[in-house]
C-alpha cells in the first residue's frame, strides 16, 4: 500500500459511536482554536485586498507577472495584500505587496503536498490552519475586496463564497475583480444564458463583480470603488 492509500485508507478507518462523538467534542476545542489564534494574528491589520489564483501558476507565465504587477498597484493605493500563502498566483501576490512596501500576508493551509507559505510573506503576518473553513472566514473578514486570478476549485470556491455573502447580504459590499476575460469568459457566458435564463440569479447579481484584463482596471476598480465607500471590516 502506497503512502497515498494509507492516508485514504486512515481517514476511512471504521471508528465506534463512542469514538465519533468523543473526537468530535475535542475538535470544537481544535476549531475555537484557530479561529482565536487567526483573529489575534489578524486584527492588527489595515485594509487589506485578498487575491486568488492557481498555486500552480509557474513563476514565468504571463498570469504570474499579472499578479504580482497588481498586488504592487493594490499596495500604492494604501491596501495589504492578503493571500492563501503558497506558491504560484499566491506567491506572485505576496511578491508584489512586498515590493510595494504594503503588508504581505499569508493563510496556509496543512497539505501533505505542500512545503508551507511562500517566502514573500511578512514573517509576523505568516500563519497557517488545518481547517479551509476557518482560512476562508478570514480572507473575507479581513479582506475590502477580492482579486481573482485564473485558478482551479480552491479559487471557484473562494470566489463563489463572498459572491453568496454579498448577494444574501450577510457582509456588506465590496469590489469583486475577475482578472482575465478569455479565462473566466465561459462562466460569465453560462451565469447569462444558463443562470439567468434560468431565473436563479437576477440582473443585479451581475454586477457583483467586475471582469477586466489589465493591473490598471483592476486597481482602479478598487481605487473607484473606495473613492466613494467608506473602508469597514466585514462581519
Amino acid at each position: 500500500m502506497t503512502e497515498k492509500d494509507q492516508r485514504i485508507s486512515d481517514k476511512f478507518r471504521q471508528k465506534n459511536w463512542n469514538e465519533i462523538k468523543i473526537n468530535d467534542s475535542w475538535m470544537i476545542f481544535k476549531i475555537m482554536g484557530e479561529f482565536v489564534r487567526g483573529f489575534e494574528g489578524m486584527s492588527r491589520l489595515g485594509p487589506c485586498v485578498s487575491m486568488f489564483g492557481s498555486a500552480r501558476t509557474q513563476v514565468d507565465h504571463r498570469y504570474y507577472a499579472l499578479a504580482e504587477e497588481i498586488a504592487y498597484g493594490i499596495t500604492q493605493i494604501g491596501f495589504g495584500i492578503i493571500t492563501g500563502g503558497g506558491p504560484g498566483i499566491m506567491e506572485a501576490a505576496n511578491k508584489g505587496a512586498r515590493r510595494g512596501g504594503g503588508q504581505s500576508i499569508g493563510l496556509g493551509i496543512e497539505l501533505p503536498f505542500e512545503s508551507g507559505n511562500n517566502e514573500f510573506i511578512d514573517k509576523d503576518l505568516s500563519h497557517s490552519f488545518d481547517y479551509f473553513f476557518v482560512r476562508k472566514v478570514l480572507l473575507v473578514k479581513y479582506a475590502q475586496g477580492f482579486v481573482v486570478l485564473p485558478g482551479g476549485f480552491g479559487t471557484l470556491d473562494e470566489l463563489f463564497e463572498a459572491i453568496t455573502l454579498i448577494q444574501t447580504d450577510k457582509i456588506g459590499r465590496f469590489p469583486i475583480v475577475l482578472v482575465g476575460r478569455k479565462y473566466w469568459g465561459g462562466l460569465i457566458d453560462w451565469f447569462k444564458d444558463t443562470l439567468l435564463q434560468e431565473r436563479k440569479i437576477s440582473e443585479k447579481d451581475l454586477k457583483l463583480f467586475r471582469v477586466v484584463d489589465t493591473s490598471e482596471e483592476a486597481v482602479g476598480h478598487i481605487k473607484a470603488f473606495y473613492d466613494k465607500y467608506t473602508v469597514k471590516q466585514n462581519f
